[in-house]
């Protein structure tokens, strides 16, 4: 686990070269084809080299839950052990990692209306407005969601307006079916915490350099997206389809794409450290492989491969 930019996937595959373990990606943005460049999907050779699953799985103009994570997951894990493997679950959506170890609340389906209703609010007072109404009915969940996660605001008055119980009294009431496995959690991010502002920054400006606005403008071009789906409200590609749209310039692109890039790397490093008995390693380590497989060994009797 760890935050964007941390490099997970570099020390993933190395692992997967030296390790019978198989990758299944916990990340929300990978589900989705022809979102390459954003969402930072390993090149063709690199998964020729350690194939990961869950990546490419479905179209952007279908929604993505972690409901459908959850159960894509528990599939990709049983089949992984069929073969012998263990599963390495890779990714920075702590949502998903959640959803998979603890199972989840029984929550009320999508509402088309609602929705609707909802990002019709947004249009009219934004999207802080609307963190501020989910603070007033919702304290808890506003503390978790931050004001510029339009999805997962939207999700909690969602939920809120269509059963009369807020998310966090969902959860409360427990979750069902919880991962049946031990799990071993290892974190890789920066011990300079500082350091992973900058990491952000430059990643985003050479996805820019590697066609990010080219790969956004083919998907503004289908027809049938929309910037209200899932898919196009990732870090990233809401501000490059907010740019095409002509509603704000290409500097102002950049720099609002970069202080989101940095926030979701702030929010994912701050639920990170609440989730317990994680083992840390520092991403910029010189030995981190070497650090990371002397603990796998010693807490695991995983054999080498040969």
């Amino acid at each position: 686990m760890g935050p964007t930019a941390s490099g997970k996937t570099d020390l993933a595959v190395e692992l997967v070269e030296r390790l019978p373990v198989e990758i299944i990606s916990v990340d929300s943005a990978m589900v989705y084809r022809g979102l390459d460049i954003g969402t930072a999907k390993p090149p063709r050779e690199i998964l020729a080299r350690a194939p990961h699953r869950l990546i490419d799985i479905c179209d952007p103009a279908e929604p993505y839950s972690a409901g459908r994570f959850r159960e894509d997951a528990r599939r990709e894990i049983e089949d992984v052990f069929r073969r012998g493997h263990a599963p390495l679950l890779v990714g920075g959506t702590g949502l998903y990692f959640r959803a998979l170890q603890s199972g989840l609340a029984v929550l009320p389906p999508a509402d088309p209306e609602v929705r609707h209703a909802l990002t019709r609010d947004a249009g009219r007072i934004g999207w802080e407005g609307l963190h501020r109404r989910l603070a007033e009915v919702d304290p808890a969940a506003a503390a978790r969601i931050h004001a510029s996660d339009p999805q997962r605001i939207q999700r909690a008055l969602e939920v809120h307006r269509l059963t009369g119980r807020t998310l966090s009294e969902h959860f409360r009431r427990g979750r069902r079916d919880p991962l049946p496995f031990p799990l071993i959690k290892l974190a890789v991010a920066p011990a300079d915490r500082s350091l992973l502002r900058e990491r952000a920054r430059k990643r985003y400006l050479a996805m820019l350099g590697h066609g990010l606005l080219e790969e956004i403008r083919a998907l503004y071009a289908r027809g049938d997206l929309h910037p209200e789906l899932p898919s196009m409200r990732l870090v990233g590609y809401r501000h490059g389809w907010r740019h095409l749209a002509g509603e704000i310039s290409l500097e102002e692109m950049t720099r609002e794409a970069i202080s989101a890039t940095q926030q979701l790397a702030k929010r994912q490093l701050t639920w990170l450290r609440g989730e317990e008995t994680v083992n840390w390693f520092d991403a910029l380590s010189a030995d981190l492989l070497e650090r990371v497989l002397k603990f796998i060994r010693q807490s695991t009797n995983f054999p080498d491969r040969v």
